[in-house]
């Protein structure tokens, strides 16, 4: 068994891995622990008591984090006319239709959200093999099939999140930067989590939140007290 480094073991010092904390200290104690060179993204990972195989139990949608992510946020738009040029003023990377698809089957897909209007669904309906596996497809339920592009460019840089149950039941999301404020933070993780628990699907049975955890990108999990969240 390899040795811990004098880091790792200040790390491990600081955390009990069997007691479950108040989210509060839990994001004080994320914050500490997040000592890389690069600002770490605050992450949180809950457990679901969902099957996603089962579309009544599919965990699906898009939450607005009222103190934003942090992070500079790609977004490649397929509209034409006055709507591309309304994706251009509201900060979107790329817009384009037949030549954006082609760039993409080409292998451009470095963008966190892909937005489109409904006309352009012909064109964009041959990515999904290329889009799909990546969760860029655009999604009229998750607003970004939409013919107000604009608004949807500027919730996307602002702060706006997609989420997804995996196959493990498992969702995760980045909540914001090691460098917010603790409230920040907070206020992020409250709305997150919120979303969550009104996106409950019909189907899920029995206990729905079983765990919590935050963690920074490089830092170990901090496990949440599941009394203090509400409707877990």
């Amino acid at each position: 068994m390899a040795k811990l480094t004098k880091k790792q073991k200040a790390v491990e010092g600081k955390i009990d891995p069997n007691n479950h904390y108040g989210v509060a200290e839990a994001i004080g104690l994320v914050k500490s622990l997040a000592t890389s060179k690069f600002d770490e993204t605050v992450e949180v990972a809950i457990n679901l008591g969902v099957d996603p195989r089962h579309a009544d139990q599919m965990v699906r949608g898009v939450v607005n984090l009222p103190k934003g992510t942090g992070k500079d946020v790609r977004v490649a738009v397929f509209a034409k006319g006055d709507k591309a040029e309304e994706a251009k003023k509201a900060g979107a990377e790329t817009v384009g239709a037949e030549d954006l698809m082609e760039a993409m089957q080409g292998g451009d897909t470095n963008y966190d959200r892909v937005i489109a209007t409904p006309d352009m669904m012909g064109i964009v309906g041959r990515l999904g093999k290329v889009l799909g596996p990546k969760g860029l497809m655009p999604n009229p339920k998750l607003g970004t099939v939409t013919p107000n592009v604009g608004e949807a460019v500027k919730a996307a840089k602002s702060g706006q999140v997609e989420f997804r149950v995996e196959k493990a039941g498992i969702i995760h999301a980045g909540i914001g930067k090691a460098s917010f404020p603790e409230a920040d933070l907070k206020a992020n993780f409250d709305a997150f989590v919120d979303a969550i628990v009104k996106a409950k699907p019909t189907g899920a049975k029995g206990k729905y939140v079983k765990k919590v955890a935050l963690s920074s990108t490089m830092g170990p999990g901090v496990r949440l007290d599941l009394e203090e969240i509400a409707g877990a």
